[in-house]
């Protein structure tokens, strides 16, 4: 079994990574395998409709270059668990973020959805508010994609601005902790 989280942040250790490791230590503590895919420096585009997976079905985004992407969605075929985390930008996850989930649905959704039936949870940090829209707009993604959405003792969500903020946020790690743990117990009920 594995589980891969995918950083959409443009800080590869910035706070939104910290609340991943927290919740991949729990999932990685279970004995199962784990990965974080950091985005940071990456500049995908949004899907442009070229509808080109939809000719190839071979779950890559045929359309744009090569820019990493389609490494991404192979990473998500190979796991049984997707942990998407943002941190809010505008009331939202950012542009990485949302690009990645409009490629990468198109692609898979177009070569029959492997996506289907998988694990998902959406990881999310703010600074202050506006953190449930982006929250909201992942497990949007998750269930669009017939995903089975992983919950925790409370919503997703890390406070803090500064890198390493949320190292103080005690509520939200413990959030993230209980999220590692659920998503290992239904990863061994569902594949163990």
């Amino acid at each position: 079994m594995k589980v891969v989280a995918f950083n959409g942040s443009a800080r590869a250790d910035g706070n939104t990574a910290v609340m991943l490791r927290a919740v991949l230590g729990e999932i990685a503590a279970a004995g199962i395998e784990t990965e974080l895919v950091q985005l940071a420096g990456k500049c995908f585009a949004g899907c442009t409709a070229c509808l080109k997976c939809a000719e190839t079905k071979d779950n890559r985004c045929s359309g744009l270059q090569d820019d990493g992407l389609n490494a991404c969605i192979e990473h998500m075929l190979e796991a049984q668990a997707i942990i998407l985390g943002s941190p809010t930008y505008y009331a939202n996850c950012t542009a990485t973020t949302q690009a990645l989930m409009e490629r990468a649905g198109y692609a898979t959704r177009k070569s029959g959805n492997p996506l289907a039936r998988k694990l998902g949870a959406a990881v999310v940090v703010a600074r202050r508010a506006g953190a449930i829209h982006a929250f909201d707009s992942i497990n949007h993604w998750f269930q669009i994609n017939e995903m089975l959405v992983v919950g925790s003792s409370y919503w997703n969500i890390g406070i803090g601005r500064e890198p390493g903020d949320v190292e103080g946020d005690a509520e939200g790690l413990e959030t993230m902790r209980a999220l590692g743990r659920n998503m290992a117990w239904a990863l061994e009920g569902l594949y163990g």
